[in-house]
């Protein structure tokens, strides 16, 4: 199941742009132009405070200067392990590209205005869901599943707003790291990562 990558040409320092976030766009949008499916899913990982680790994939929703933004139920195991330990890391696996993009840093919760707006833009279905679901936990059949949505459904009906529950809301991953990697022939792989500094931010070759 090995697999050599084919020469996509090198990714130099002088490649890159000046500031991680504008690099990020430009690799995303062309993820977005190759037809990926879901450029925008990411592998988050997180860590209990015992050092424990888990991973999953979830979907980025915003980015700016400041940071990734996701959204989540704050119950949920993700939820819980990043008020324990607020540091992830996030993987966008742009396999069929060679590509990928690997994050690190301190996680915030985003301020609750800004949840509440993107909460009102979700499909009707997905606003009862997160009222539906007691994420991460233990249920004894999909039938209690089921039932928690036709209570949430009972609850706001079939017309009007449904707000955000307060167990749900959005998280900031704030990098200190962005590495763009790309693959490149005889595994010596082009790794340029952008690290935060006290001052400023500086890009290192990382060998692959």
């Amino acid at each position: 199941m090995r697999r050599d990558y084919t020469e996509r040409g090198p990714l130099l320092e002088g490649d890159l742009a000046a500031d991680w976030r504008v690099q990020f766009g430009r690799w995303f949008a062309e993820a977005v132009a190759a037809g990926l499916p879901e450029p925008n899913a990411m592998v988050l990982a997180t860590a209990s405070r015992g050092g424990r680790p888990s991973a999953r994939t979830v979907l980025l929703k915003g980015y700016d200067d400041h940071g990734f933004v996701l959204f989540t139920n704050y119950d949920s195991r993700k939820g819980t392990e990043l008020a324990e330990n607020p540091y992830a890391s996030l993987v966008f696996p742009w396999f069929p590209m060679q590509r990928q993009v690997i994050v690190t840093g301190a996680v915030e919760r985003i301020g609750r205005a800004e949840t509440d707006a993107y909460f009102a833009e979700r499909p009707r279905g997905s606003q009862l869901g997160a009222w539906a679901s007691p994420q991460s936990r233990v249920v004894p059949d999909r039938a209690a599943l089921e039932a928690g949505l036709a209570e949430a459904r009972e609850r706001f009906g079939d017309t009007g707003p449904v707000p955000a529950p307060p167990h749900w809301g959005g998280l900031r991953v704030v990098p200190e790291t962005v590495e763009f990697w790309q693959g490149r022939a005889d595994r010596l792989h082009d790794r340029l990562r952008y690290r935060r500094t006290d001052v400023t931010w500086v890009v290192e070759r990382l060998a692959p």
